[in-house]
């Protein structure tokens, strides 16, 4: 695996702040029905994706996950302005401001979605990992779920499939502890979700997914086994969310008290304290730090709200293309 070097933990810490204030502004501008329908936030999760692209290699893997999707494809290279305008559905956005905060894409980075169906994202992914071995690029698909989508019955599919043919896939399962609301232990009669995989003999396990040298560890040896051609890997992030399921969440099912217990291991603070551990930077750098990713989610939100909405007629070029139907010109 690459070294966790010192450059490592402050864009670890730089990357996991900027995350998690984009996602605030977000749930401020959410609040001012700037952004609509739902809205699903990543707060307490940035260690799993933080790790993940570590083990990475962005020239050629891919990720694929459900709606809790802002932050990835910003990790993967998208620029966090067109994320910020999708999410206002605006047409500078993503996908044009049609996508929204669920749907995100971006196909240049190697990101597939921001899916909204529940599960729906896990055959996909294994049909993504498909292609790559067809075509032999070497690359592998990190399949992204939660919990809730753990009793999908396309898992099982997907499992299945993964491993008879062997595909360069990476299952993770983001355990948050409620999917939409309802905890694991009131939905199956077992809570270690990763066990799942031992019924395909799939290599699986759980991993301290508040921490992103374990998730980098764990995705590392994952992914290599998929790239060598040995087939995929299940793996169970133990994670947690600090905001509801969505933003229109009241979180009855939990206390505040548990909520500040697991602020307690927050991602970002361990990475800051091994920072200031190690002398790897003083406070005045760290402060320069709070307020580059401040002035990066200020110009996210201008660029956001001084962008246009779509044209009306951008309905009709994104539907479907006839050459024999002349009555709508295309012009994307």
């Amino acid at each position: 695996m690459k070294p966790i070097t010192k450059e490592v933990y402050l864009k670890w810490y730089e990357d996991m702040q900027f995350w998690r204030k984009f996602e605030d502004k977000l749930a401020a501008l959410y609040i001012q029905q700037k952004v609509r329908g739902f809205l699903h936030l990543y707060n307490g999760q940035e260690a799993v994706l933080a790790g993940a692209l570590h083990a990475m290699d962005l020239s050629k893997d891919k990720m694929i996950t459900a709606y809790r999707n802002h932050v990835q494809p910003i990790g993967m290279g998208t620029d966090p302005k067109r994320v910020m305008a999708e999410l206002l559905g605006k047409v500078t956005g993503t996908s044009k401001g049609m996508g929204g905060s669920m749907h995100i894409f971006d196909k240049e980075h190697g990101f597939y979605g921001g899916h909204g169906i529940v599960g729906a994202q896990i055959p996909v992914g294994a049909g993504i990992a498909f292609a790559d071995k067809y075509f032999n690029t070497g690359g592998v698909t990190l399949t992204y779920f939660g919990d809730g989508a753990a009793r999908q019955g396309s898992l099982h599919e997907a499992f299945n499939m993964a491993m008879l043919w062997k595909l360069p896939v990476v299952f993770i399962v983001e355990n948050n502890g409620y999917a939409m609301g309802t905890s694991v232990e009131r939905t199956a009669n077992h809570t270690d979700i990763w066990k799942l995989g031992l019924g395909y003999e799939m290599p699986c396990g759980p991993v301290d997914g508040m921490n992103p040298i374990k998730v980098a560890e764990a995705m590392h040896e994952a992914i290599e086994r998929a790239r060598r051609g040995d087939g995929p890997t299940f793996l169970e992030m133990k994670t947690y969310r600090y905001r509801g399921h969505s933003m229109s969440d009241a979180q009855h099912y939990r206390t505040k008290e548990e909520v500040e217990e697991y602020k307690k291991i927050d991602p970002i603070t361990q990475v800051l304290d091994i920072i200031k551990e190690k002398g790897y930077a003083t406070d005045a750098e760290i402060e320069a730090i709070d307020e580059r990713v401040k002035n990066l989610v200020d110009e996210c939100e201008k660029f956001a709200e001084e962008s246009p909405y779509p044209e009306i007629g951008q309905l009709y070029d994104v539907v479907y293309e006839q050459e024999n139907y002349p009555f709508l010109p295309h012009k994307l």
